[in-house]
């Protein structure tokens, strides 16, 4: 049995449904009326002994069973009433078979039991029609689905209760069960009582009550369902559109930092291919540098769900050896349970690529910063509380380090290489998290 809504359904109701191979052994069960394969089995056996003896009894002419396929089968006290086969899967060469455990009294009992029994308040919404469209049972669910009681529901037709145009769909579908004598999965759509469009999916079968072919049906509403589903599908395709062709390098990390999906400009970012860059752990691709503890303790955060949503910085290394400082923003998508199931990385600003610079100190660091901000020798000396050649030598020696032989060289030259963040100001260095980023 496919369909899990249906399958769960019938875990708590008196039925049984099981796949024989062509041997007879079950292979696949459910249902609440056996709670094991054993006895599943040996109700099997049995059905197959009262199948056989029941068919040699019609043939004889000395008794009438149930239809070519239906059979009433006592077990254990209980009596089934049992169809099988009901198709067979072409593939594999499986039978199925359904029984329902009835009351073979008819004094005091209604009529339908044998499907009414368990279907009263069942969830699903189900039903018996006539082949000429009267309603013969119909369950409360059904009734709910227009508006009213099961009890105005029977006696009344599909005309009563649908628009023509569903009357006409429904109408075809019960001819379709009646000259094919099979059941069939479907889904379709139908027009509720306030007006709006609704879906279900289900069952519909031939049944045989009171010696006339009638047609059944039992059906789950999936419209909420369905509508969730496409407003996933709809943002997924607009998330993928801003991956693919936004040409902000992201990427889709799981909670362990392995990179499940990421967008074309990702792989041109790190100069590779982006077959070679999904799979490949996150932190393959950073420099060690002193911002990658707090960029550590900023995922671990966004994983407890301490946090949402994090704007660092790191420094990237791509496959030629080169680096590059971004800027960086986390964002952890939640998962079933409550926890989190993968960060979003999207960089959204970003150094030119660079060989790998010589360490620098914080005080030299420090220097570069004012020095960017228009601070002259003196007033870097008195602000980080240096002697005036102390500032002097550390000046000639960032010159030296990052290849500047001016003073408005080294300051272009600490943005290019990402030392300086590129959005501060007063500028900062570029490890220093921007006054704008959250945790």
């Amino acid at each position: 049995m496919d369909d899990p809504g249906l399958r769960a359904l019938l875990e708590h109701l008196p039925v049984s449904w099981w796949e024989a191979d062509e041997q007879g052994h079950v292979v696949e069960r459910g249902g609440g009326a056996f709670t094991d394969l054993p006895t599943t089995q040996r109700f099997l056996d049995r059905a197959r002994q009262e199948m056989s003896a029941q068919r040699h009894s019609r043939d004889d002419g000395q008794g009438e069973g149930c239809g070519d396929d239906h059979f009433l089968v006592p077990f254990d006290g209980r009596t089934f009433r049992v169809t099988w086969p009901l198709g067979e899967r072409r593939s594999s060469g499986r039978t199925r078979g359904i029984a329902v455990e009835t009351d073979t009294q008819p004094a005091g009992g209604r009529r339908y039991a044998a499907f009414a029994e368990f279907a009263d308040f069942a969830p699903a919404a189900a039903f018996i029609r006539d082949r000429d469209g009267c309603y013969l049972w119909a369950n409360h669910s059904y009734a709910h689905l227009y508006g009213t009681t099961a009890e105005r529901v029977v006696g009344s037709r599909i005309e009563d209760l649908d628009t023509p145009s569903d009357a006409a769909q429904f109408r075809a579908l019960d001819q379709e069960i009646l000259s094919r004598g099979k059941p069939v999965r479907h889904h379709l759509r139908y027009h509720r009582s306030d007006g709006s469009t609704g879906q279900a999916a289900g069952h519909r079968f031939p049944v045989e009550e009171d010696g006339q072919a009638c047609v059944a049906g039992i059906y789950v509403d999936i419209t909420e369902h369905t509508r969730a589903m496409d407003q996933r599908r709809e943002a997924e395709e607009n998330l993928r559109a801003l991956r693919d062709h936004s040409g902000l390098p992201c990427a889709l990390l799981s909670v362990n930092g392995r990179i499940e999906q990421a967008g074309p400009a990702t792989a041109e970012l790190f100069r590779t291919r982006l077959s070679d860059l999904v799979g490949r752990r996150a932190h393959t691709l950073l420099a060690a540098t002193p911002d990658l503890r707090p960029l550590r303790l900023a995922w671990e955060a966004l994983i407890t769900r301490r946090v949402r949503r994090v704007e660092t910085s790191a420094v990237l290394l791509d496959t030629e050896g080169r680096q590059r400082r971004a800027q960086l923003h986390l964002t952890s998508v939640i998962g079933p349970g409550g926890r989190v199931a993968h960060v979003w990385a999207v960089v959204t600003h970003q150094s030119i690529a660079h060989e790998a610079h010589p360490p620098l100190t914080a005080a030299q660091v420090r220097i570069l910063s004012l020095l960017a901000g228009g601070s002259t020798n003196g007033e870097i000396a008195t602000s980080l509380k240096l002697s005036r050649q102390a500032v002097d030598y550390h000046l000639s020696r960032l010159r030296d380090l990052l290849g500047a032989a001016t003073r408005p060289a080294l300051v272009a030259r600490a943005y290019v290489l990402g030392i300086l963040a590129p959005r501060a100001w007063p500028p900062l260095p570029a490890a220093t998290p921007h006054p704008l980023g959250s945790l």
